[in-house]
């Protein structure tokens, strides 16, 4: 076996490990209560600033409670825009949020800025979902059941006004 192979084994049994750990954590696609942990740990971060450039917490009113909820999230940049992708799938919470919402939201990461999310057109996923997974901190996954498209961030602005960052 060359050292490519043996490289490439230990990448791929690393990856399947973690794909491991990603289905006992997100069971049923529902984070259990350590990733919720997790989850709530890299959210305080990432709005800190503290984490990967990419790691911001996206911040969406609760579609049932109206209460403001955190979720760490990873923001692929791609043809000089920004997009978050659901790793789970559309019926995650802060994708259901986000559309009771009607994609307003909040992205933090060291300083506040509301956002407007839009779903981005099906001919374009392809291209923005391989970005993500170049971006993506650790082995790049989504789930294969991942149904949910990317969605484009905009800075908003006084209503007529509004730029892409």
């Amino acid at each position: 076996m060359s050292v490519k192979e043996q490289a490439t084994g230990t990448r791929g049994a690393a990856r399947e490990r973690t794909h491991a750990l990603d289905r006992w954590l997100y069971r049923g696609r529902r984070p259990n209560r350590v990733a919720r942990l997790i989850n709530g740990a890299l959210a305080r971060l990432a709005a800190t600033g503290i984490g990967p450039a990419q790691l911001v917490t996206l911040e969406v009113a609760g579609r049932r409670t109206g209460k403001t909820i955190s979720f760490p999230v990873v923001v692929a940049d791609y043809q000089g825009e920004r997009y978050l992708v659901s790793m789970l799938g559309g019926e995650t919470n802060w994708v259901r949020n986000v559309h009771a919402a009607d994609g307003r939201a909040m992205l933090r990461r060291g300083h506040r800025a509301v956002v407007q999310l839009d779903e981005v057109e099906p001919g374009r996923r392809a291209a923005i979902l391989r970005r993500y997974l170049e971006c993506s901190p650790g082995p790049g996954r989504i789930s294969r059941s991942a149904a949910a498209p990317p969605w484009r961030s905009s800075t908003a602005l006084p209503r007529s006004t509004r730029y892409s960052m």
